[in-house]
C-alpha cells in the first residue's frame, strides 16, 4: 500500500479508498484516525493503522457518515496519549503549537474540517496529509498558519509539550 512515508507515517488519506471509517471510505474521512495514528507512530507505539481506524470508527455513538468527532478525538487521546493537552481558539492553538514537540491540529482546509499531524524538526515542523500536493513538508508553524489556519475558523490543537 502506498500513502505512508519512508519513515512509516501515513501522509496521504487518498490511498484508503478500501478501508471504511463511519460507513464510508476511508479516503474521504480518514483524517482524524490517520492523525491520531500518526502521533502514536511518533512516539513508537508500535501500534497498526488499522487497530486505530477501527477503535475510533466504533467510538462513535451513530454509525452514520461523518468524520471524527471532537469527542471522539478527545476520548482516544485521552486513553492512549494522556499527557496530551488541548487549546482551543486561533491564537491559542498556535501558541501552543510553537513550543510543542508534535501535535495534532484540527482547523478549516479548503472549507472543510481537517485533522493533521505534526511533529517538530529542529526550529520547524514536518506537517502529514495537509491537502495533495502537501503531504509531506516541512516549514515554520508561524507560515502553517499564516497559509492554512485562517482567522474566523474553529481551531484546536492537541499537543505534546
Amino acid at each position: 500500500m502506498n500513502g505512508f512515508s519512508p519513515d512509516g507515517y501515513i501522509i496521504d488519506q487518498d490511498y484508503f479508498d478500501e478501508y471504511e471509517y463511519r460507513t464510508m471510505h476511508a479516503n474521504i474521512n480518514g483524517c482524524g484516525w490517520i492523525a491520531a495514528y500518526n502521533i502514536r507512530h511518533f512516539l513508537r507505539h508500535g501500534i497498526g493503522f488499522e487497530s486505530v481506524l477501527n477503535e475510533m470508527d466504533l467510538m462513535h455513538a451513530l454509525r452514520i457518515p461523518g468524520p471524527t468527532t471532537m469527542p471522539v478525538m478527545r476520548a482516544y487521546l485521552k486513553k492512549y496519549i494522556p499527557e496530551m493537552r488541548e487549546h482551543t481558539g486561533r491564537e491559542a492553538a498556535r501558541e501552543a503549537a510553537l513550543s510543542c514537540r508534535a501535535g495534532i491540529l484540527r482547523y478549516t482546509e479548503a472549507d472543510v474540517p481537517h485533522f493533521i499531524s505534526f511533529i517538530r524538526m529542529g526550529e520547524a515542523f514536518r506537517f502529514f496529509n495537509v491537502n495533495d500536493g502537501l503531504e509531506d513538508f516541512t516549514c515554520a508553524m508561524e507560515m502553517f498558519f499564516t497559509t492554512h489556519v485562517l482567522p474566523g475558523h474553529y481551531v484546536s490543537v492537541f499537543v505534546l509539550e
